[in-house]
């Protein structure tokens, strides 16, 4: 017996249909089981084939081609290169030097998911971020995690503007580092919308994106993090349990706050580092130092600054050169800092002058207990530059003149 069995053929309800003198032509369980499991074809799911429509003759007349003008859809008057979306998305020299020979280095105009003027797509608003664009990010983070100021007044703060990402500067094994333009489009008006004639403010920042430490291919030892304390102690408990993933998320953003926080008290003490703009979670957005050049078709291209272990220095040049290291030195000694991995590959020759970069391994000098060795070893590497290019100095003086200031 089936466990539903099925209601018994009422009597009154085959009346009420006004079949009482005609069997029950419903089609019994079974049979709607069997007719389940036949198989449904394409056709009767989609549809007849377009390409087994025949064609109605009366309608040829509808759609005539010669009621439309062919000049008016010239394809020579497009140029294809406008249109060109990856020309910003190639990898820079890992030295800093200039763009890529592959890309064009275009900034400020046609940029990736933007459109050329005059050619903006229907149902497209140019006043909104396109792919690879996001809007600026300077409200979104909190005040504490701004750069100090006076602020530049190259920095773009504005709300209308957009952040788009340019290519790649450098990899590193922890972090890499992206080159971004802060623009804001022409005639925005953020207060209300709409267009106006001003121009375009823009400038071009550093983003340095740290990895996870799941990804990173280089973990730093403890001479680095010793003596490093967080703000909280749950969080500081975390970081000591491997086996913590709340601890794991707080180590993957600790180098980028170091970093910040090291970069905001060394600019703001004088020290010739990048102005830090802002931090982001594990993005940390700082000065581009470079410079810009046009070429004759008018097209703008960054030039990053190159290392300080790629120049060649006159005389006059690597005396100021020294000076402005040992400024830069004597700051963050005062501070109470040591950069930990300083070297020619972490400054910056910016024409005349120096810029020291890469701070996220700083060194307290008194409260952890390698200091002096990490000290000492800057000092050694330094000066066996300058001394390498016959610039007499004395690194054992320098680390005891830095020591004293510290102390």
């Amino acid at each position: 017996m089936p466990r539903f069995p099925e209601a018994p053929k009422s009597v009154l309800i085959r009346a009420a249909r006004g079949d009482g003198n005609q069997s029950d032509t419903r089609p019994s369980a079974a049979e709607r089981r069997a007719s389940g499991r036949a198989r449904i074809s394409r056709e009767d799911l989609e549809g007849p084939h377009p390409s087994t429509l025949v064609a109605d003759p009366a309608d040829a007349g509808e759609y005539d081609a010669s009621e439309y003008d062919a000049s008016e859809y010239d394809a020579s008057e497009y140029r294809a290169d406008e249109y060109e979306g990856d020309q910003h998305g190639v990898e820079q020299d890992t030295t800093g030097a200039d763009l890529d020979s592959r890309s064009t280095g275009m900034l400020g105009a046609n940029l990736p998911g933007t459109n050329p003027p005059g050619a903006n797509p229907p149902g497209v608003d140019p006043a909104q971020p396109g792919p690879g664009q996001r809007w600026s990010t300077w409200r979104s983070v909190a005040k504490g995690q701004r750069g100090p100021e006076p602020l530049p007044d190259w920095l773009v703060t504005r709300d209308a503007a957009f952040d788009t990402e340019l290519g790649i500067l450098k990899t590193g094994k922890e972090a890499d580092a992206f080159l971004v333009e802060r623009a804001v489009p022409p005639g925005a008006d953020p207060a209300s919308g709409s267009a106006s004639d001003q121009e375009a403010e823009r400038c071009l920042l550093v983003a340095k994106r740290y990895r996870s430490l799941e990804h990173g291919q280089f973990h730093r030892g403890t001479e680095y993090t010793e003596g490093r304390r967080v703000r909280r102690t749950r969080d500081q408990r975390a970081m000591e349990d491997r086996k913590s993933a709340w601890g794991r998320a707080v180590s993957a953003t600790q180098w980028a706050d170091a970093e910040f926080v090291a970069l905001r008290d060394a600019w703001s003490a004088g020290a010739p580092v990048p102005y830090p703009v802002q931090i982001d979670g594990t993005e940390v957005l700082m000065e581009f130092v470079g410079t810009e050049v046009t070429d004759d078709e008018g097209r703008t291209q960054a030039v990053a600054a190159p290392r300080l272990t790629r120049v060649r220095p006159s005389d006059d040049l690597l005396e100021s050169y020294w000076d402005q290291l040992t400024h830069g030195m004597s700051v963050l000694a005062r501070l109470g800092f040591a950069h930990g991995d300083l070297s020619p590959y972490n400054i910056l020759a910016d024409g005349e002058r120096l810029v020291i970069i890469d701070l996220p391994q700083v060194v307290d000098l008194v409260a952890n207990p390698f200091a002096s060795d990490v000290l000492l070893r800057d000092c050694r590497t330094v000066c066996a530059w300058f001394t390498a290019r016959g610039l007499d100095v004395d690194p054992d003086a320098l680390f005891a003149d830095l020591l004293a200031q510290a102390l």
